[in-house]
Protein backbone atom coordinates (compact mmCIF):
# COMPACT_ATOMS: atom_id res chain seq x y z
CA UNK A 1 0.00 0.00 0.00
CA UNK A 2 1.39 3.39 -0.90
CA UNK A 3 0.17 6.87 -0.08
CA UNK A 4 -0.62 9.30 -2.83
CA UNK A 5 -0.18 12.37 -0.64
CA UNK A 6 0.91 14.68 -2.31
CA UNK A 7 1.27 12.66 -5.53
CA UNK A 8 -0.74 12.81 -8.76
CA UNK A 9 -3.65 10.51 -9.51
CA UNK A 10 -4.15 8.74 -12.84
CA UNK A 11 -7.13 7.22 -14.58
CA UNK A 12 -7.73 3.68 -13.41
CA UNK A 13 -6.03 4.11 -10.00
CA UNK A 14 -7.73 2.29 -7.12
CA UNK A 15 -8.00 4.46 -4.02
CA UNK A 16 -9.38 4.19 -0.50
CA UNK A 17 -11.63 7.01 0.70
CA UNK A 18 -13.96 7.05 3.70
CA UNK A 19 -13.39 3.33 4.30
CA UNK A 20 -14.45 2.37 0.80
CA UNK A 21 -12.56 1.41 -2.36
CA UNK A 22 -13.04 3.44 -5.54
CA UNK A 23 -11.58 3.59 -9.04
CA UNK A 24 -10.54 6.88 -10.62
CA UNK A 25 -12.65 7.14 -13.77
CA UNK A 26 -12.31 10.85 -14.53
CA UNK A 27 -10.01 13.80 -13.97
CA UNK A 28 -11.35 17.29 -14.64
CA UNK A 29 -9.06 20.08 -13.53
CA UNK A 30 -8.70 19.73 -9.76
CA UNK A 31 -11.70 17.40 -9.46
CA UNK A 32 -11.71 13.61 -9.46
CA UNK A 33 -14.59 11.36 -10.47
CA UNK A 34 -14.70 8.12 -8.49
CA UNK A 35 -16.76 4.97 -8.99
CA UNK A 36 -17.15 2.00 -6.66
CA UNK A 37 -17.58 -1.65 -7.59
CA UNK A 38 -21.33 -1.13 -7.98
CA UNK A 39 -20.90 1.72 -10.46
CA UNK A 40 -21.99 4.40 -8.00
CA UNK A 41 -19.89 7.49 -8.58
CA UNK A 42 -19.05 10.85 -7.07
CA UNK A 43 -17.21 13.99 -8.12
CA UNK A 44 -14.86 15.30 -5.45
CA UNK A 45 -12.20 17.97 -5.15
CA UNK A 46 -8.74 16.42 -5.46
CA UNK A 47 -7.34 18.37 -2.50
CA UNK A 48 -10.21 17.24 -0.27
CA UNK A 49 -9.73 13.65 -1.43
CA UNK A 50 -5.99 13.49 -0.84
CA UNK A 51 -6.16 15.22 2.55
CA UNK A 52 -8.68 12.73 3.94
CA UNK A 53 -7.33 10.77 6.92
CA UNK A 54 -7.83 7.32 5.43
CA UNK A 55 -6.95 8.20 1.82
CA UNK A 56 -4.48 5.89 0.09
CA UNK A 57 -3.74 4.64 -3.39
CA UNK A 58 -4.23 0.87 -3.36
CA UNK A 59 -2.88 0.24 -6.83
CA UNK A 60 -2.17 1.84 -10.15
CA UNK A 61 -4.72 0.81 -12.77
CA UNK A 62 -4.33 0.43 -16.48
CA UNK A 63 -4.97 3.81 -18.07
CA UNK A 64 -6.39 2.20 -21.17
CA UNK A 65 -8.90 0.19 -19.12
CA UNK A 66 -11.29 3.10 -18.59
CA UNK A 67 -14.36 2.13 -20.52
CA UNK A 68 -14.02 -1.48 -21.53
CA UNK A 69 -13.43 -2.10 -25.22
CA UNK A 70 -15.82 -5.04 -24.92
CA UNK A 71 -18.61 -2.48 -25.25
CA UNK A 72 -17.48 -1.96 -28.85
CA UNK A 73 -17.91 -5.61 -29.88
CA UNK A 74 -21.33 -4.98 -31.42
CA UNK A 75 -19.98 -2.20 -33.63
CA UNK A 76 -18.25 -2.46 -36.97
CA UNK A 77 -14.48 -2.68 -37.03
CA UNK A 78 -14.17 0.81 -38.50
CA UNK A 79 -16.30 2.43 -35.79
CA UNK A 80 -14.57 0.55 -32.96
CA UNK A 81 -11.11 1.45 -34.24
CA UNK A 82 -12.06 5.11 -34.41
CA UNK A 83 -13.29 5.06 -30.80
CA UNK A 84 -10.06 3.43 -29.62
CA UNK A 85 -8.11 5.97 -31.69
CA UNK A 86 -9.83 8.75 -29.73
CA UNK A 87 -9.26 6.94 -26.44
CA UNK A 88 -5.49 6.87 -26.88
CA UNK A 89 -5.32 10.61 -27.57
CA UNK A 90 -7.71 11.56 -24.80
CA UNK A 91 -5.73 9.59 -22.24
CA UNK A 92 -2.62 11.52 -23.23
CA UNK A 93 -4.51 14.79 -22.72
CA UNK A 94 -5.76 13.73 -19.30
CA UNK A 95 -2.63 12.06 -17.92
CA UNK A 96 0.21 13.38 -20.05
CA UNK A 97 1.13 9.92 -21.34
CA UNK A 98 -0.46 7.67 -23.97
CA UNK A 99 -1.66 4.27 -22.71
CA UNK A 100 1.21 2.42 -24.40
CA UNK A 101 3.96 4.64 -22.99
CA UNK A 102 6.94 2.64 -21.64
CA UNK A 103 7.54 2.47 -17.89
CA UNK A 104 9.42 5.52 -16.66
CA UNK A 105 8.61 7.64 -19.72
CA UNK A 106 7.80 11.30 -19.16
CA UNK A 107 5.08 13.35 -20.84
CA UNK A 108 5.83 15.53 -23.83
CA UNK A 109 6.16 19.21 -22.85
CA UNK A 110 2.88 20.24 -24.48
CA UNK A 111 0.98 17.54 -22.55
CA UNK A 112 2.66 17.76 -19.15
CA UNK A 113 -0.15 18.33 -16.57
CA UNK A 114 2.38 19.94 -14.25
CA UNK A 115 3.16 22.70 -16.76
CA UNK A 116 0.13 22.91 -19.04
CA UNK A 117 -3.52 23.50 -18.24
CA UNK A 118 -6.19 21.17 -19.55
CA UNK A 119 -7.29 23.74 -22.12
CA UNK A 120 -3.69 24.14 -23.36
CA UNK A 121 -3.35 20.38 -23.72
CA UNK A 122 -6.60 20.25 -25.70
CA UNK A 123 -5.40 22.98 -28.04
CA UNK A 124 -2.06 21.21 -28.44
CA UNK A 125 -3.82 17.99 -29.40
CA UNK A 126 -6.03 19.79 -31.92
CA UNK A 127 -2.93 21.35 -33.50
CA UNK A 128 -1.19 17.97 -33.60
CA UNK A 129 -4.17 16.34 -35.29
CA UNK A 130 -4.43 19.19 -37.80
CA UNK A 131 -0.80 18.61 -38.75
CA UNK A 132 -1.70 14.96 -39.41
CA UNK A 133 -4.57 15.95 -41.71
CA UNK A 134 -7.40 15.59 -39.17
CA UNK A 135 -9.58 18.71 -39.28
CA UNK A 136 -10.57 18.65 -35.60
CA UNK A 137 -10.99 21.80 -33.53
CA UNK A 138 -10.00 22.28 -29.91
CA UNK A 139 -13.69 22.55 -29.08
CA UNK A 140 -14.30 19.09 -30.53
CA UNK A 141 -11.37 17.71 -28.55
CA UNK A 142 -12.83 19.21 -25.38
CA UNK A 143 -16.25 17.72 -26.07
CA UNK A 144 -14.75 14.29 -26.69
CA UNK A 145 -12.70 14.55 -23.50
CA UNK A 146 -15.78 15.42 -21.44
CA UNK A 147 -17.71 12.51 -22.90
CA UNK A 148 -14.83 10.14 -22.27
CA UNK A 149 -14.57 11.18 -18.63
CA UNK A 150 -18.30 10.72 -18.19
CA UNK A 151 -18.78 7.40 -19.99
CA UNK A 152 -15.50 5.90 -21.06
CA UNK A 153 -14.59 4.72 -24.54
CA UNK A 154 -18.19 3.86 -25.44
CA UNK A 155 -19.13 7.53 -25.03
CA UNK A 156 -16.78 8.68 -27.82
CA UNK A 157 -18.24 6.37 -30.47
CA UNK A 158 -19.19 8.23 -33.64
CA UNK A 159 -22.87 7.32 -33.79
CA UNK A 160 -23.14 8.64 -37.33
CA UNK A 161 -21.13 5.58 -38.41
CA UNK A 162 -22.62 3.13 -35.92
CA UNK A 163 -25.53 0.95 -37.05
CA UNK A 164 -28.91 2.08 -35.78
CA UNK A 165 -31.43 -0.29 -34.33
CA UNK A 166 -34.44 -0.93 -36.53
CA UNK A 167 -37.73 0.58 -35.41
CA UNK A 168 -39.26 -2.83 -36.07
CA UNK A 169 -36.85 -4.66 -33.76
CA UNK A 170 -36.11 -8.28 -34.74
CA UNK A 171 -39.28 -8.79 -36.75
CA UNK A 172 -39.07 -11.29 -39.61
CA UNK A 173 -38.64 -9.30 -42.87
CA UNK A 174 -41.06 -11.69 -44.60
CA UNK A 175 -43.76 -10.88 -42.07
CA UNK A 176 -43.08 -7.16 -42.44
CA UNK A 177 -43.33 -7.41 -46.25
CA UNK A 178 -46.66 -9.24 -45.98
CA UNK A 179 -48.01 -6.63 -43.56
CA UNK A 180 -46.99 -3.83 -45.92
CA UNK A 181 -48.91 -5.61 -48.71
CA UNK A 182 -52.00 -5.82 -46.51
CA UNK A 183 -51.75 -2.10 -45.76
CA UNK A 184 -51.40 -1.30 -49.47
CA UNK A 185 -54.48 -3.39 -50.25
CA UNK A 186 -56.53 -1.41 -47.75
CA UNK A 187 -56.44 1.87 -49.69
CA UNK A 188 -59.22 1.11 -52.23
CA UNK A 189 -61.06 -1.39 -50.03
CA UNK A 190 -63.62 -0.84 -47.34
CA UNK A 191 -62.50 -0.51 -43.74
CA UNK A 192 -61.36 -3.76 -42.12
CA UNK A 193 -60.45 -4.75 -38.59
CA UNK A 194 -56.95 -5.45 -37.39
CA UNK A 195 -57.88 -9.11 -36.95
CA UNK A 196 -58.65 -9.26 -40.66
CA UNK A 197 -55.20 -7.75 -41.33
CA UNK A 198 -53.65 -10.46 -39.18
CA UNK A 199 -55.56 -13.19 -41.00
CA UNK A 200 -54.70 -11.70 -44.39
CA UNK A 201 -51.00 -11.50 -43.44
CA UNK A 202 -51.03 -15.22 -42.63
CA UNK A 203 -52.67 -16.02 -45.97
CA UNK A 204 -50.06 -14.01 -47.89
CA UNK A 205 -47.21 -15.77 -46.06
CA UNK A 206 -48.74 -19.18 -46.75
CA UNK A 207 -49.21 -18.39 -50.45
CA UNK A 208 -45.66 -17.09 -50.93
CA UNK A 209 -43.66 -19.38 -48.63
CA UNK A 210 -45.92 -22.34 -47.88
CA UNK A 211 -48.07 -23.32 -44.94
CA UNK A 212 -46.38 -22.99 -41.52
CA UNK A 213 -43.02 -22.09 -43.09
CA UNK A 214 -42.96 -18.54 -41.69
CA UNK A 215 -43.97 -18.24 -38.05
CA UNK A 216 -46.53 -15.57 -37.37
CA UNK A 217 -45.77 -13.26 -34.41
CA UNK A 218 -47.97 -13.30 -31.36
CA UNK A 219 -51.11 -11.20 -31.35
CA UNK A 220 -49.54 -8.53 -29.11
CA UNK A 221 -46.39 -8.36 -31.26
CA UNK A 222 -48.46 -8.19 -34.44
CA UNK A 223 -50.49 -5.32 -33.04
CA UNK A 224 -47.34 -3.37 -32.18
CA UNK A 225 -45.82 -3.95 -35.63
CA UNK A 226 -49.06 -3.04 -37.33
CA UNK A 227 -49.30 0.21 -35.38
CA UNK A 228 -45.77 1.18 -36.47
CA UNK A 229 -46.26 0.23 -40.13
CA UNK A 230 -49.72 1.75 -40.55
CA UNK A 231 -49.14 5.00 -38.69
CA UNK A 232 -51.05 7.85 -40.35
CA UNK A 233 -52.66 5.56 -42.96
CA UNK A 234 -56.00 4.97 -41.17
CA UNK A 235 -56.19 1.31 -42.20
CA UNK A 236 -58.83 0.56 -39.57
CA UNK A 237 -60.29 4.07 -39.58
CA UNK A 238 -62.35 6.16 -41.97
CA UNK A 239 -62.27 4.88 -45.54
CA UNK A 240 -62.71 8.36 -47.03
CA UNK A 241 -59.84 9.72 -44.95
CA UNK A 242 -57.64 6.79 -45.96
CA UNK A 243 -58.34 7.30 -49.67
CA UNK A 244 -57.87 11.04 -49.42
CA UNK A 245 -54.47 10.61 -47.81
CA UNK A 246 -53.46 8.04 -50.40
CA UNK A 247 -54.40 10.36 -53.27
CA UNK A 248 -52.56 13.43 -52.02
CA UNK A 249 -49.28 14.24 -53.80
CA UNK A 250 -45.98 13.67 -52.06
CA UNK A 251 -44.43 16.71 -50.45
CA UNK A 252 -41.04 18.11 -51.46
CA UNK A 253 -38.03 16.14 -50.26
CA UNK A 254 -36.50 19.27 -48.80
CA UNK A 255 -37.12 22.99 -48.60
CA UNK A 256 -36.22 24.66 -51.87
CA UNK A 257 -33.92 27.67 -51.70
CA UNK A 258 -35.10 30.20 -54.27
CA UNK A 259 -33.82 33.73 -54.88
CA UNK A 260 -35.30 35.01 -58.14
CA UNK A 261 -38.97 35.91 -58.77
CA UNK A 262 -40.69 33.27 -60.85
CA UNK A 263 -38.07 30.63 -60.07
CA UNK A 264 -40.58 28.50 -58.18
CA UNK A 265 -44.37 28.91 -58.25
CA UNK A 266 -46.86 26.96 -56.15
CA UNK A 267 -50.59 26.45 -56.74
CA UNK A 268 -52.98 25.85 -53.88
CA UNK A 269 -56.71 26.04 -53.35
CA UNK A 270 -58.86 26.41 -50.27
CA UNK A 271 -62.62 26.50 -49.73
CA UNK A 272 -64.11 29.82 -48.66
CA UNK A 273 -66.47 29.71 -45.70
CA UNK A 274 -69.04 32.00 -47.39
CA UNK A 275 -72.15 31.54 -49.49
CA UNK A 276 -72.31 33.19 -52.94
CA UNK A 277 -74.87 33.30 -55.70
CA UNK A 278 -73.72 31.06 -58.52
CA UNK A 279 -74.41 31.54 -62.24
CA UNK A 280 -77.58 29.45 -62.00
CA UNK A 281 -78.92 31.82 -59.36
CA UNK A 282 -78.63 29.32 -56.54
CA UNK A 283 -76.48 29.86 -53.44
CA UNK A 284 -73.37 27.76 -53.00
CA UNK A 285 -69.80 27.67 -51.75
CA UNK A 286 -66.73 28.42 -53.80
CA UNK A 287 -62.98 27.68 -53.70
CA UNK A 288 -60.15 30.17 -54.00
CA UNK A 289 -57.28 28.94 -56.17
CA UNK A 290 -54.09 30.98 -56.20
CA UNK A 291 -50.64 30.95 -57.79
CA UNK A 292 -47.96 32.02 -55.29
CA UNK A 293 -44.42 33.12 -56.10
CA UNK A 294 -42.21 31.46 -53.46
CA UNK A 295 -39.31 33.93 -53.77
CA UNK A 296 -41.35 37.13 -53.27
CA UNK A 297 -44.30 35.62 -51.33
CA UNK A 298 -46.72 37.39 -53.68
CA UNK A 299 -49.88 36.11 -55.37
CA UNK A 300 -49.32 36.18 -59.11
CA UNK A 301 -52.90 35.25 -59.98
CA UNK A 302 -56.06 33.95 -58.30
CA UNK A 303 -59.50 32.71 -59.38
CA UNK A 304 -62.70 31.86 -57.52
CA UNK A 305 -64.57 28.80 -58.74
CA UNK A 306 -67.31 26.53 -57.40
CA UNK A 307 -64.85 23.63 -57.71
CA UNK A 308 -61.18 23.77 -58.61
CA UNK A 309 -60.30 21.75 -61.71
CA UNK A 310 -57.14 21.17 -63.70
CA UNK A 311 -58.19 23.78 -66.26
CA UNK A 312 -57.98 26.43 -63.54
CA UNK A 313 -54.23 25.82 -63.27
CA UNK A 314 -53.85 26.78 -66.93
CA UNK A 315 -56.01 29.85 -66.33
CA UNK A 316 -53.80 30.90 -63.42
CA UNK A 317 -50.66 30.52 -65.52
CA UNK A 318 -52.20 32.55 -68.36
CA UNK A 319 -53.23 35.35 -66.02
CA UNK A 320 -49.83 35.42 -64.33
CA UNK A 321 -48.02 35.77 -67.68
CA UNK A 322 -50.44 38.25 -69.26
CA UNK A 323 -49.90 41.93 -68.38
CA UNK A 324 -52.86 43.61 -66.73
CA UNK A 325 -53.55 46.16 -69.55
CA UNK A 326 -53.77 43.38 -72.10
CA UNK A 327 -56.20 41.45 -69.90
CA UNK A 328 -58.54 44.46 -69.76
CA UNK A 329 -58.42 44.86 -73.53
CA UNK A 330 -59.30 41.24 -73.98
CA UNK A 331 -62.38 41.59 -71.81
CA UNK A 332 -63.51 44.76 -73.64
CA UNK A 333 -63.57 42.99 -76.95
Amino acid sequence: MRSARPGRLHLGDRVRFEERTYTVVGLTGMRVRLADIHGTGMLIDQVHLQTAEDFAVLGAGERAALGSAALLDHLSEKVAERALWWQRRLIEILTGLPPDAPVGAGPRPEYDPACRSLAERERAKAAELAALGEEISARTVKRKRQRYEAGGVAAVVDHRLAPHASLLGRADPRVVAAMRQVIAESFPASTRTIEYARWRTGRILAAEHGEDVVEMPSRATFYRLFAKLSGGVHVTGSASTRRSLADQPEGPFRYEQVAAPGELMQIDSTPLDVLVRLDEGVPGRVELCGLVDVATRTIAAAVVRPTTKSVDASLLLARALTPEPMRRAGRTR
